[in-house]
């Protein structure tokens, strides 16, 4: 088994290495400049590589560029062998990432939440306390203050 810095340092040159291929390597259409290599992770035993990628477009861009990186597999696998050194060549598995579909979801609940702050601030704007300013009570300001004192003092 590989220790963690190989198999990071593996899963960062796997990521370099199949960047620069689609970029300048591969010539299908589906593959152009709209996918993003995100992350690369490997397995303890260096025997299995995720990619995770995004891809600039609606759905039909992204079905089409995760038939075009499927296609491209045995390219990239031979291109990062050749990069790597490693007695085996790790299998690569390309997976869409889920970050931009999380990160929409999470500023969806933003705006949301800010649009109930907004009819909480409008709703409130003519508003008065109900019991005063100020419903903390004060010594010596009422009746019942005093009566508190004797109950101290008799203890």
């Amino acid at each position: 088994m590989a220790d963690n810095a190989r198999a990071k340092r593996l899963a960062d040159l796997i990521r370099e290495v199949v960047a620069q291929k689609l970029q300048r390597g591969i010539k299908d259409p589906r593959l152009g400049s709209h996918v993003t290599i995100t992350d690369t992770r490997v397995t303890g035993d260096l025997r299995e590589a995720t990619v995770f990628y995004t891809v600039y477009g609606d759905d039909e861009e992204r079905q089409a560029a995760a038939a075009g990186l499927e296609s491209a597999k045995g390219i990239l696998r031979s291109e990062v062998g050749r990069a790597a050194g490693v007695k085996f060549t790790p299998t690569l598995a390309f997976v869409a990432d889920a970050l931009p579909d999380t990160a929409r979801t999470i500023e969806d609940l933003l705006d949301k939440a800010r649009q109930s702050d907004a009819q909480v601030r409008e709703a409130s704007a003519g508003a008065a306390y109900a019991g005063g300013a100020d419903p903390y009570r004060k010594p010596g300001a009422e009746d019942g203050a005093e009566a508190e004192e004797t109950d101290d003092t008799t203890e």
